[in-house]
């Protein structure tokens, strides 16, 4: 296991000190929402910082007591049956420190943009992308994160050809960063008569959400078009043209939205832009520090087979990982923690283990 960077826990307990003091100090509202945001992000840390200093204290205490000829029997025993128990807490803390303690992507914190659109499969493609839109909404629902729908493009027989959504909360996007890439299910379609499997994809994507400060998007970087917007038929469908297409002319991104409202599609479409425009620049960073090696778990290969959904037999794998579970009705419900831990703890263990690497 690395060494624990005692500059950098010092560190830490002498920044939360100091958030503390401002808060106390009764600063400006948007000054103290800041700070609060900090507080709550060190205070685990902290909390686990000073746990650890006084277990370290206690085990001292303990050898110098051993270590002591005046120390009477009873005390000697006493200190001999705690030691043990002090010097496996210590071992725990360590590793949970580690985890506290690794570089953090900043993006971890943000919401997210989540796109998914039907591969390979026609029809039943478009049925697994509706169903994997569902597994993630009912995820979210869990953990108290809020869902709403930007664009979506209806399949024929149901489902998604593209849909694309915001999932806002905190740390949205360090738990679904891992599920950008392909999804595979293998399944009998409902119209399938002769019950033979079918194999499609969808493709997911997942982005951290930007705001204006993190990417700036020039006026005259960008054309924006109005069109008529369509719809399932009716009196009101293409009597406005609210339908809004933004084209980022450096990079040529395409984005556009077709809700009834011309200023809310234009705010949505610019929403999508930044955060594509966001992520561009969270790969090129990315790639240019690991130029020299390469995560376990990767999370930005939109063309990657991730995972595969088997529905006759229940299984579900994650290819990346090596990670098979037997309970896929569960999972497709949104029961979705054990497999995003698992990619989580695969990645943590992948950077603990070049920390140790980059110290030796």
């Amino acid at each position: 296991m690395a060494k624990l960077p005692i500059e950098k826990m010092r560190e830490l307990e002498r920044r939360f000190s100091e958030v503390e003091a401002r808060m106390s100090a009764g600063p400006a509202a948007d000054v103290y929402i800041k700070l609060a945001a900090e507080y709550s992000e060190l205070e685990p840390v902290v909390k686990k910082i000073r746990e650890f200093q006084k277990t370290e204290s206690e085990i001292a205490d303990l050898e110098t007591l051993l270590a002591d000829k005046a120390t009477d029997r009873e005390m000697r025993d006493l200190a001999e049956m705690e030691l043990p128990e002090l010097k496996a807490r210590i071992e725990t803390l360590e590793g949970e420190m580690q985890i506290l303690l690794l570089p953090k992507d900043a993006a971890d914190e943000k919401s997210a943009i989540l796109e998914i659109r039907a591969g390979t499969g026609g029809n039943e493609a478009a049925l697994f992308a509706g169903d994997l839109f569902r597994m993630y909404e009912r995820y979210a629902s869990t953990h108290g994160w809020k869902v709403e729908i930007l664009s979506e493009s209806e399949g024929e027989a149901g489902g998604y050809k593209e849909i694309i959504a915001t999932v806002s909360g905190r740390g949205v996007f360090a738990k679904l960063k891992f599920e950008s890439g392909v999804h595979r299910v293998q399944r009998v379609p409902e119209t399938e008569a002769g019950g033979r499997i079918h194999t499609s994809a969808a493709t997911v994507a997942v982005l951290p959400e930007a705001e204006e400060i993190d990417i700036e998007i020039r006026p005259e970087d960008i054309r924006i078009d109005t069109m008529r917007s369509s719809g399932a038929g009716g009196q009101h469908v293409n009597t406005t043209d609210s339908a809004v297409r933004v084209t980022h002319l450096p990079t040529g991104i395409i984005v556009t939205s077709s809700e009834k409202s011309q200023h809310q599609n234009r705010a949505k479409a610019m929403q999508v832009l930044r955060a594509r425009l966001y992520d561009i620049e969270r790969q090129r960073a990315d790639n240019e520090r690991s130029a020299s090696r390469k995560s376990q778990v990767g999370s930005g290969d939109r063309s990657e087979r991730i995972r595969t959904y088997n529905f006759p037999q229940g299984r579900l794998t994650d290819h990346r990982i090596n990670l098979t579970l037997y309970k896929l009705d569960r999972v497709i419900e949104g029961e979705l923690d054990e497999v995003i831990d698992a990619l989580v703890a695969d990645y943590q263990a992948g950077q603990l283990a070049q920390l140790g690497n980059e110290h030796a």
